[in-house]
């Protein structure tokens, strides 16, 4: 007994002395690690000091079991130095983070001693050198990410013969160089590779038809990128996106194209492609954005191309496309940017292109088309931008474009357009281009609004036009004939219109009286009559002072809001512009809803004020502004506990809208620009203007107005599919926003990065990388240690709000319960940490 005693001993003093040098060569090594970097913010000695235990030490996280270095994060410092060989002693390791510094030197090759490591993130910095092949011996490495360095050198051959769990590779921006090596595509559970930006030459290996988990692939701008796109392209059934623009790709794009069913993102642009769209192509319904532009893609459209239904994107300008554009192309009602500019097409614009109602680009110049601009371009009220220059096009400018309330940038130059330039166009306050040089214009041009801004440059080459000597064009002037013709116009046409003009104002007098007396009772036969107690328009004004620009408060698609002052208090005046489309629906939308609903956490209808000619709502004034204000102003902070509270008082008004009325009420815009704070900083929800109150008997509904970009769910956006699972949808991209203060709109995500796949592969040890770094830096110290728990629970009850299956979406209410659970842990641990 003795005897096994003393040799237990012995085994206990071996063991801890081992575990004391383990201990001793991971604080020896992170020393060393530290010693290779130079901090010019002072964060690391002010987070570690030589007497100080390593695991304190700032980014580092050790085992639970054993004081041993398991994750190293130093995201976003500002540091500077090298990457110390030492960093290969930490054989613990499974996470590594030095994203967002300057880092320069080579990656040290001793990372490959990092057998457990399983996420390798060093984006952001200016490591040079080539990328070590012992990287790639790793079995457990699952994200590589070295994206915009200076790496150079060859793809080591040895890429998949370890790394067999690899799912993301990301080398974008860098300069590589050499062939892709076919050995990549034995990355069979590789999701997401972006080679993009760097000198790569040769083919795509017809072998990654294999990558069959492949999701989002980039190989854009490598110009030396040649070779053919293969057929075995059509076997990568999970592609999501894929980026081919840039390079130096020839022949025609292969027909298996029309396999990849889930397809939403395809840029081939400017490359040497040629050939005509095959048929197969309008198989891709699930297809968000296409960019063709800038090959040498001829023959005609397919008219198939009207079942891409989920089509918001379509760029295929500078090619050699000819003949008619087929009717069906203008059947997208959802589609918001079209380029087909600088091809062959020909014939007229048709009088279909008014179905694009949502339409904010369209550009079809450098064209053959000829006639007339159709009327109905004036129904396309979402239009920023019309292009129809460099074409055939005669008649007259149409006076419908002073409908295009939303248009800033219009170019008509190059045609043969004849006629007077119409003065109502000076109404457009958006315009900021307006070019019709070189057509054969007469009149004069218009001198107020928008125009007061134009140069001659915008006018040349029209012989008939005259006006302000700014324009380098003649003074206008009366000759004798216009005059005979005045005086004729005054001795015998002037006295009747005087007679009816007359008759006509008593008239319009007496209409006036009867309607400002009608405001002020309610009527009978419509849904108004909820609100009780209605104000006059002339009460609105003097609250208002008049709608004055001081009083102006914000400006959106359909209208202005103004603060104004009662004698009881402070209102909101939301007027609607009702020479938008959509804005009359939209206010008679919000008065059925808002006024038939009651909760704390909603924006409350005061009243409204109708007439023939004015529509607006009176509303609750809410001294905080909107949630986007607080996010991203820098005049103002949110902390973690507000953010939280904030986003429960979002919870439990989309729980009522969804089950406390009679029938389920849709939102369909949420976003942080509709939450608005009152003085005690509550959330409430407002704008319900494109909401959908469902039937009693409906789970499901469709429509044509879509929400806005980035926060709506995937079957809203491409089928206009609507039910509670999108409010559910739009509040987990709303959570996300709210706790990294990013939007989904960011321009950081570009091609296959989202908001959402950014912050999923955060998980599980890179959360503290995406948090807003205003929380790091408030008051609260070690904000990671005592709330990463709380911020992951947020964090994944966000991502499954996000599913892209509706049906596999959480429920507000239970969101709401998960919520409130973690707020009342958040409140429990108070008495013992006072930092939240």
């Amino acid at each position: 007994m003795g005897k096994q005693a003393l040799i237990f001993m012995i085994y206990l003093g071996a063991l801890i002395y081992l575990m004391q040098i383990c201990i001793a060569t991971d604080e020896q090594s992170l020393l060393a690690i530290k010693a290779h970097i130079t901090d010019p913010n002072n964060i690391l000695a002010t987070n570690w000091s030589q007497g100080t235990s390593f695991c304190t030490w700032i980014g580092v996280t050790c085992s639970r079991r054993h004081p041993r270095v398991t994750a190293l994060n130093l995201f976003n410092m500002s540091l500077e130095g090298t990457v110390a060989k030492e960093i290969g002693n930490l054989s613990f390791l499974t996470y590594l983070n030095i994203r967002n510094n300057s880092f320069s030197g080579a990656i040290p090759i001793e990372i490959g001693n990092l057998r457990r490591l399983r996420v390798l993130q060093m984006s952001f910095n200016q490591l040079g050198g080539e990328l070590p092949a012992t990287i790639f011996n790793i079995s457990s490495l699952v994200i590589i990410d070295v994206v915009y360095n200076d790496i150079s050198g060859f793809i080591p051959e040895n890429i998949c013969s370890q790394s067999t769990k690899l799912g993301r590779l990301g080398l974008y921006r860098n300069r590589i160089y050499g062939e892709i090596p076919s050995v990549l595509t034995r990355c069979r559970m590789l999701e997401n590779l972006s080679l993009s930006f760097n000198q790569l030459t040769g083919n795509i290996p017809s072998e990654i038809g294999n990558l069959s988990s492949l999701q989002y692939a980039a190989f854009s701008r490598n110009h030396f990128f040649s070779g053919i796109i293969p057929d075995e392209i059509g076997n990568m059934s999970s592609l999501i996106s894929l980026a081919l623009a840039k390079n130096e790709l020839m022949g025609m794009i292969p027909p298996t194209i029309g396999q990849l069913r889930n397809l939403q993102r395809f840029g081939i642009e400017d490359n040497k492609l040629w050939g005509s769209i095959p048929y197969s192509f309008c198989n891709l319904e699930n297809l968000y954005y296409a960019s063709l532009e800038g090959n040498a893609f001829s023959g005609q459209l397919p008219r198939c191309m009207g079942n891409l239904v989920s089509l918001r994107e379509l760029y295929m300008a500078k090619n050699a496309f000819s003949f008619n554009i087929p009717s069906t192309l203008w059947s997208f009602e959802r589609i918001l940017a079209i380029n087909l500019s600088h091809n062959f097409f020909d014939g007229s614009i048709p009088l279909d292109i008014g179905n694009l109602e949502s339409v904010v680009v369209l550009d079809l110049s450098g064209n053959q088309f000829s006639g007339e601009i159709p009327i109905v371009v004036g129904q396309l009220q979402s239009i920023n931008a019309l292009v129809l220059s460099n074409n055939k096009l005669h008649g007259r400018i149409p006076e419908s474009f002073d409908n295009l309330k939303s248009l800033q940038y219009l170019d008509l130059s190059h045609n043969n357009l004849s006629g007077e330039i119409p003065k109502s166009l000076e109404k457009l306050s958006d315009l900021v281009y307006f070019n019709v040089s070189f057509n054969e214009l007469s009149g004069e041009i218009p001198d107020g609004g928008s125009f007061r801004n134009f140069t001659g440059d915008f006018f040349r080459s029209n012989n008939g036009l005259c006006g302000a000597s700014r324009f380098n064009v003649e003074v206008c002037k009366m000759n004798n004939r216009k005059s005979s013709n005045k005086s004729r116009l005054l001795r015998y046409i002037l006295p009747p219109v005087a007679a009816i003009a007359f008759a006509a104002t008593i008239s319009i007098m007496y209409l006036r009286y009867r309607s400002r007396k009608s405001l002020l009772l309610p009527k009978s036969n419509s849904h108004f009559d909820i609100i009780r107690h209605r104000m006059s328009y002339y009460e609105l004004l003097r609250a208002t002072n008049n709608l004055d620009e001081a009083n102006l408060v914000g400006r959106g698609s359909i209208g202005s809001v103004y603060k104004g002052i009662l004698d009881n208090g402070m209102i909101v005046v939301k007027v609607f512009n009702l020479d938008v489309q959509g804005a009359l629906k939209s206010f008679d939308t919000e008065c059925q809803i808002l006024s038939s609903i009651r909760h704390r956490n909603l924006v409350k209808v005061i009243t409204s004020c109708a007439n023939l000619d004015f529509k607006a709502l009176v509303l609750e004034y809410m001294p905080n502004g909107n949630l986007d204000k607080w996010l991203y102003s820098p005049d103002n902070f949110l902390n973690f506990t507000q953010r939280l509270r904030i986003m429960i008082d979002v919870a439990f008004a989309i729980e009522y809208l969804h089950e406390g009325y009679s029938s389920p009420i849709i939102h369909c815009d949420l976003k942080p620009s509709n939450i608005l704070l009152d003085e005690d900083m509550v959330a409430h929800v407002g704008d319900f203007g494109i909401s959908k109150l469902l039937t009693q008997d409906q789970r499901i509904a469709q429509t044509k107005t879509l929400g806005t970009i980035g926060y709506m769910a995937p079957e809203y956006g491409s089928a206009g599919l609507v039910s509670t699972s999108v409010d559910v949808y739009s509040y987990g991209i709303l959570l996300m926003e709210t706790f990294t203060r990013h939007k989904p709109t960011n321009e950081m995500f570009l091609e296959e990065l989202t908001l959402r796949s950014w912050v999923f592969e955060s998980l599980p040890n890179g959360l503290m990388e995406i948090v807003d770094v205003d929380l790091l830096n408030e008051d609260e110290e070690n904000f990671g240690a005592k709330n990463e728990m709380f911020l992951k629970s947020i964090i994944e009850l966000a991502l499954e709000c996000t599913n892209d299956s509706p049906e596999e979406r959480l429920n507000i209410k239970d969101a709401l319960l998960r919520l409130k659970k973690i707020n009342n842990e958040l409140e429990e641990m108070k008495p013992k940490n006072n930092l939240l």
